[in-house]
């Protein structure tokens, strides 16, 4: 019996162990003042940028990486285009650069003009420079408002969350470039 026993020890005790220390691994409770959060209060600031999507032109700052594979598609059902668009305090291009919007979108719609947006707003000047605000989304462009979530960020956006509400300031049927206000209401720290 003794032997029985000494057998399943040996045999079954390296499993629970390492079950058991494997579980842990991967991930630990810390405290709040590990990461300076604990004498921090949260804060909720409003941004406002004008967002210029350039498709046309010897510069566009958004370029179709993947063309629609339907032709004869009414809402260029998945096509994907890069960005780096301009964020601007005002409508015209011209007006002061306060940061870029990186990353892509996607038509994600066969009967509308939907887009899946995935975004780093890349903040370039003040108090905010070096630090990001992500937005990831549906954007329904024809709304005449919409509203995509803040799901994170970097920097002094660490740990942020909130919402954004779009606004087409203007857009070229032709050209398809567009301006689009963002309000952007943003719990950080």
């Amino acid at each position: 019996m003794f032997t029985q026993f000494l057998i399943f020890s040996l045999f079954f005790t390296p499993f629970i162990f390492t079950a058991a220390h494997d579980t842990h691994d991967f991930v630990r409770t810390l405290d709040r003042k590990m990461l300076g959060l604990d004498e921090k209060q949260e804060k909720l600031s409003h941004f406002r940028f004008y967002w210029h999507d350039v498709v046309s032109g010897r510069n566009p700052s958004s370029i179709e990486v993947v063309p629609p594979p339907l032709k004869n598609s009414t809402t260029s059902f998945g096509s994907v285009n890069m960005i780096e668009n301009p964020l601007t305090l005002e409508p015209q291009l011209n007006s002061k650069l306060v940061g870029k919007a990186q990353g892509f979108y996607a038509s994600t719609s066969q009967s509308e003009i939907t887009l899946l947006m995935a975004m780093n707003f890349a903040i370039t000047e003040g108090k905010y420079n070096g630090s990001t605000i992500t937005i990831l989304g549906r954007n329904s462009v024809y709304d005449k408002e919409r509203e995509m979530p803040v799901i994170g960020g970097s920097g002094l956006f660490r740990f942020a969350r909130g919402y954004a509400q779009l606004r087409t300031h203007w857009f070229s049927p032709t050209t398809k470039d567009a301006i689009v206000e963002y309000n952007i209401y943003v719990l950080h720290y």
